[in-house]
């Protein structure tokens, strides 16, 4: 929106050429959602304690969570709307690839919206219900791989990208559109499964999506793209103020957040940026190092996954609990262990995600 303001007045002042950098409006993008969240953030806080919108402690899971009950939750709002807000003053808004991560976020952010008002507004402790959540989130996730496929406009928007290799490129047609899906929805529950403890998906998140903004704008310019051989995907590179905004988002919804968290994020936040996420992405074809940097994610949704699977095959738990960070504090991990040890980890697989852009 400022965007084209400053490019109207550049015809008068020079200086304001300063913002078709994209760098520059990252950072902007980044300063933005930071100031609106820690603005809006003790407001929202004191809204939520006043209506009693607080959080609901399973009886079965670890006793330091019983005193968290009543903690206000919903948060997730704000990071959407300082996202929003931010992304929509400092990006292109003629750029496509801008729109569909926007509708991506906002889709899987109603559903989950949903589900925490039943949740906790209406004391329905099902929330909504798993098909229902399920098939809205297949709504949103094929119906951006639709518009990402059928809006191609180069071969490389649709190749499979193998890191480390230069030269290998897998050209799938209609297999793009199942890739993205599962990779949309996957990455959505991926971190709604992390988010158990007090910071422990936002700071992930905002690693996963600072780094995901580098990718896109590596991408996004021939050169660069040209000489780490990588895809050039033109038009992508406008993504880096929505990771600049979306990092600022949740390095202010973090200050309130980190432990002994103020409030909790709830699925309306966790599947909208799970989503994001894995749109970023599959839009910047490099979902394989996506999937390397949010190993914290990855490993969270594996540990449910295995844990289900050998319960219901021999009667057996392989954790104590399950996602697995529950299974390190019923070892006896105190919460802000588990959360750094997490923390750490991602910054290490970040780095190895970004380093495979060169070691190709």
């Amino acid at each position: 929106m400022l965007l084209w303001l400053a490019e109207f007045l550049s015809q008068y002042v020079s200086g304001f050429q300063v913002f078709q950098y994209l760098t520059f409006r990252g950072i902007l993008g980044i300063l933005t959602a930071l100031a609106v969240s820690l603005w809006l953030g003790p407001m929202m806080i004191r809204k939520l304690n006043y209506h009693q919108i607080g959080q609901s402690v399973r009886d079965d899971g670890p006793e330091s969570h019983f005193s968290k009950s009543g903690t206000p939750t919903m948060g997730g709002a704000l990071i959407l709307v300082t996202i929003s807000l931010s992304t929509l003053l400092w990006g292109d808004l003629s750029n496509r690839y801008v729109w569909i991560v926007l509708l991506v976020t906002f889709i899987f952010g109603a559903v989950g919206w949903v589900d925490d008002y039943r949740k906790v507004i209406e004391k329905n402790s099902k929330g909504l219900p798993a098909r229902w959540k399920y098939f809205w989130q297949s709504v949103g996730g094929l119906g951006a791989a639709l518009i990402l496929y059928y809006g191609a406009s180069s071969p490389a928007e649709t190749q499979l990208i193998v890191p480390f290799f230069k030269n290998v490129a897998w050209d799938m047609g209609p297999l793009y559109i199942v890739l993205t899906y599962f990779v949309i929805v996957g990455a959505s529950n991926a971190v709604n499964l992390t988010d158990g403890l007090d910071g422990l998906a936002i700071l992930p998140s905002v690693m996963v999506g600072a780094a995901l903004g580098i990718i896109a704008y590596l991408a996004g310019n021939v050169q660069f793209a040209e000489y780490l051989h990588i895809p050039y995907i033109a038009g992508v590179g406008e993504l880096v103020v929505f990771c600049g905004a979306l990092a600022g988002a949740g390095l202010g919804f973090l200050w309130f957040n980190t432990y002994p968290a103020m409030i909790f994020m709830g699925d309306v936040g966790a599947l909208a940026l799970g989503a994001a996420l894995g749109a970023i992405a599959v839009m910047t074809r490099h979902e394989i190092v996506f999937f390397i940097m949010g190993g914290v994610f990855v490993m969270e949704t594996v540990s449910v996954m295995l844990q289900v699977a050998s319960y219901k095959l021999t009667g057996k738990r392989i954790f104590r609990m399950a996602p697995i960070h529950h299974h390190f504090e019923l070892k006896g991990w105190p919460e802000p262990r588990v959360i750094v040890r997490f923390w750490i980890i991602t910054i290490m697989l970040v780095l190895f995600g970004l380093a495979t852009l060169k070691l190709r």
